[in-house]
C-alpha cells in the first residue's frame, strides 16, 4: 500500500531523515518507534504530502506522490486520515462541525448526509450525543476520539496516527489502542502509528519499525522486537519500560 524509498529530509541544519526505506502492507498496522525528536512526525508529514522530501520517494498505491498533479494529490489525500498529536481540533467549531469539516469543504454532500456521517463516526469511536458540545468541554481522551472520528470521516484507506496515546492516562490510552485495532477490523484500514509508548506498540502492531539516526534500523513483529539483540533497540525498550514520560516528572 505504501512504499518509502531512500527518503531524505533536511531540517534545522541536519538530515532528520537520512535514507528511510519502508514498506507498509495493505491492511496492516505498522508502528514506528524511536526517541522524541528523531523524525517520526516528519516521516508522517512526508507520507501525507505536507512536506516534500529532499531525496527519495513515497509511493502510495503505486502513485509516486512527489510527481502527482495537485488535483490528483488532493484526491489521494482524502484517502488518508491523519490524527495529529493534540488532535488539533478547531476550538470555535462544535464537535460535529469538526468531524464533518473535510466533507463540508468538499461540497459534495448535503448537510443532512454530512450529519449522518458525523453521527456514524462519533458512534464508531464511542462518543454518541456529543456532536453539539465544544472541544473546550471535553477531556483529552475525548478530544483524541473526536480527532479520530474526523480522521475517518472521509472513509480513508490509510490512517496515520501521530503519538495517539501521549498525554493520556493508561486506561484512556488503552481505549485508544482498542479503537486503532477496531478501525483495522471494521474498516480494514492500513495504519501507521508513530509512538514511543512500547505498551501500545506491542499491543497494536503487526510490525514494528525503529527509526534511529534518520534511518529504519530494524523491522519485525512485536515478538521479534522484544527479543532483539540490537543494542540500540534494547536500550530504547528498556528506557520505555519505565512507563510513559509524563509532564509532571520534571516538577
Amino acid at each position: 500500500m505504501i512504499k518509502i524509498e531512500a527518503l531524505k529530509k533536511y531540517l534545522d541544519d541536519h538530515w532528520v531523515l537520512d535514507g528511510v526505506d519502508l514498506e507498509i502492507q495493505s491492511g496492516e498496522i505498522l508502528v514506528v518507534i524511536g526517541r522524541s525528536g528523531c523524525g517520526k512526525s516528519v516521516l508522517l508529514k512526508n507520507i501525507v504530502g505536507l512536506m516534500s522530501p529532499n531525496e527519495g520517494r513515497v509511493i502510495i498505491d503505486s502513485n509516486d506522490i512527489s510527481n502527482m498533479r495537485w488535483k490528483a494529490l488532493t484526491e489521494l489525500r482524502l484517502r488518508i486520515g491523519v490524527l495529529f498529536q493534540g488532535a488539533a481540533l478547531f476550538d470555535s467549531l462544535t464537535v460535529g462541525e469538526n468531524v464533518g469539516f473535510t466533507l463540508l469543504e468538499q461540497k459534495k454532500m448535503s448537510l443532512e448526509e454530512i450529519g449522518r456521517v458525523v453521527h456514524e463516526k462519533l458512534e464508531l469511536v464511542g462518543l454518541e450525543g456529543v456532536a453539539d458540545k465544544m472541544p473546550a468541554d471535553l477531556s483529552g481522551g475525548m478530544k483524541k476520539r473526536v480527532g479520530l472520528a474526523r480522521a475517518i470521516a472521509t472513509d480513508p484507506d490509510i490512517v496515520l496516527y501521530d503519538e495517539p496515546t501521549t498525554g493520556l492516562d493508561p486506561i484512556m490510552a488503552d481505549a485508544i489502542n482498542d479503537l486503532i485495532l477496531e478501525m483495522k477490523r471494521k474498516l480494514s484500514v492500513t495504519s501507521i502509528v508513530v509512538t514511543h509508548d512500547m505498551t501500545s506498540a506491542y499491543k497494536i502492531a503487526d510490525r514494528i519499525a525503529m527509526l534511529y539516526d534518520g534511518k529504519i534500523i530494524t523491522t519485525g513483529t512485536p515478538e521479534e522486537i522484544k527479543n532483539s539483540e540490537d543494542p540500540v533497540v534494547r536500550q530504547f525498550i528498556a528506557g520505555s519500560a519505565q512507563g510513559p514520560i509524563t509532564n509532571h516528572a520534571h516538577h
